[in-house]
């Protein structure tokens, strides 16, 4: 039994998902997904936090389709490109989110964890949603981002999310048919939001944490 949380960016996922966590008992994953990621991978957690934020640039791209067919063209060099091995950080998410799947009662934040438990039975898909005027409010009040950049922020994040699940799961992340909800937080507010999707795992019976 778990829950899924995708979010547009700024829309309250780890605020929903603390309050969802909070009324069944359950535990979140969120930064300490990306801790253990860190450490498997051998990366800062700050790197890794961004994955699903990150736009690949054309030399990464490059260097990862080219690596294969022609590895003399990425000798070891002082002051060469590095190559950005996203793909094995992919495959490191994939591998924790099915070992957290099998754990149970969580709710997961981000990571295409709707994707990569698509076929699980006992797993509810909610994504989060507002519109972008508020979401631009809330990252500059909330979170912090300067007024003039936050506009842009919304829309990069959410097109590198988008990017993210296109390229790795060939699939379209703002399909509300991937999803058991799509929630508008900003006409249900944090509360309301987690209030249905806590109503919902009590409707499915997973409330009682003692089982």
């Amino acid at each position: 039994m778990l829950i899924t949380l995708s979010r547009q960016y700024a829309s309250g996922g780890s605020e929903v998902a603390r309050l969802v966590a909070e009324a069944l008992g359950w535990t979140v994953v969120d930064d300490d997904f990306v801790r253990e990621v860190a450490q498997r991978a051998g990366l800062p957690p700050e790197e890794v936090a961004l994955l699903e934020e990150r736009a690949p640039t054309f030399l990464e791209r490059f260097a990862r389709s080219t690596a294969l067919a022609s590895p003399e063209l990425f000798m070891p060099a002082t002051g060469g490109i590095e190559e950005f091995d996203e793909d094995k950080l992919i495959k490191i998410t994939r591998s924790l989110v099915a070992e957290l799947a099998h754990e149970g009662r969580v709710v997961m934040v981000g990571r295409a964890a709707a994707a990569v438990l698509e076929r699980e039975q006992d797993a509810m898909h909610v994504q989060l949603v507002a519109p972008r005027s508020v979401r631009v409010q809330t990252a500059i009040e909330r979170l912090g981002i300067d007024p003039k950049e936050a506009p842009r922020m919304v829309d990069e994040r959410d097109r590198n999310r988008e990017r993210y699940h296109k390229e790795y799961y060939e699939r379209d992340w703002a399909d509300a048919t991937n999803y058991h909800m799509v929630l508008n937080t900003a006409l249900l507010g944090y509360d309301g939001a987690a209030n249905l999707i806590a109503a919902h795992a009590r409707a499915l019976g997973w409330a009682d944490a003692a089982d």
